[in-house]
């Protein structure tokens, strides 16, 4: 359909914010999508970094959580009505979205949709990223930007899974709320410390933070890079790397990491341990979709911690 009662965000150049809530076409589901009504939904970085040069038009998101209006054509997935979280590589940000089967998950009774919204790319990022350690019972984890939508879940379950966990913050004020999330140590500014060792880290700030970090790497060690929130450009000391022996330096991404494993069972598992009380997600804000814009800027701004929630009527 041309014109349709289905309102989206999209970009809108000469808009403040450039995000604006427009009609767009109602969604055309595959035989394997679903359409999803969606109630909550989450922002990111790199969604609104992308809106803020995107053409006229184009629809961001990637993180909803809503009821299923339609089921899949196909009979399988979530059946009409049930509760769902969903990700999409783009266009999330819709009252009504076509989801594939594959990137939905149902909801336990005890998660509500604004939590549900911060699961698909911050939680799937981090227990990705935590995967890429091994076992990680009893290991040295350091997690950088700790107080960031990532950092977040990957402090809580680094601890969950039984590391010690330390958490990197850019200052003093935050060291309360990242042992809070349960981190043993904190380490504040932008210099890792080469002692002592990490097995695993999980790294979402770049630059200096980055280039220390890579130093205190343990013999066979990993860290994953996953973001680069305070600059793009890092400089490192090759020798120090690799005399540790069998480091490894991650480029992660989590379109690419969902080739191996739907988006579905991860959000699941963290639906499952929200609802057991085992994992709390931050959110810091929660406003009405229309606020878009102003959110956005405040979230590129750091005007806040953790994730900022935006619901539906």
């Amino acid at each position: 359909m041309s014109t349709s009662s289905n309102l989206a965000v999209v970009v809108d150049p000469d808009a403040p914010g450039r995000l604006v809530i427009r009609s767009v076409p109602e969604p055309t589901p595959d035989r394997g999508e679903a359409i999803v009504r969606v109630r909550a939904i989450s922002l990111n970085r790199g969604e609104v970094r992308r809106a803020g040069m995107a053409a006229a038009g184009w629809r961001p998101g990637w993180d909803l959580a809503g009821v299923v209006e339609r089921a899949a054509a196909d009979g399988s997935g979530p059946s009409v009505g049930a509760r769902v979280v969903g990700f999409l590589p783009e266009g999330a940000w819709a009252q009504r979205v076509a989801v594939p089967k594959s990137a939905l998950a149902e909801l336990p009774d005890k998660v509500t949709f604004s939590q549900a919204a911060t699961f698909p790319v911050a939680g799937l990022t981090a227990l990705h990223a935590l995967s890429k350690g091994g076992l990680a019972l009893g290991r040295r984890v350091l997690v950088t930007g700790a107080t960031g939508g990532v950092g977040d879940f990957a402090v809580q379950l680094a601890r969950l899974a039984g590391a010690h966990v330390t958490a990197n913050v850019r200052r003093a004020d935050q060291i309360a709320a990242v042992r809070q999330l349960g981190a043993h140590e904190v380490v504040v500014g932008e210099e890792i410390a080469r002692s002592p060792k990490f097995d695993l880290i999980i790294e979402s700030v770049g630059g200096r933070t980055l280039g220390s970090a890579l130093a205190a790497l343990e013999r066979g060690g990993v860290c994953v890079t996953l973001g680069v929130s305070a600059s793009a450009e890092v400089t490192f000391d090759a020798r120090e790397f690799f005399v540790s022996g069998r480091a490894t330096l991650y480029g992660f991404y989590i379109f690419t990491e969902l080739g191996a494993e739907p988006a579905s069972v991860g959000l699941r598992r963290l639906a499952e341990l929200v609802a057991a009380g085992q994992l709390a997600p931050h959110i810091s804000l929660e406003r009405p979709w229309k606020e878009i814009a102003q959110v956005a800027q405040d979230l590129m701004a750091r005007r806040f911690q953790g994730k900022a929630v935006l619901t539906l009527d």
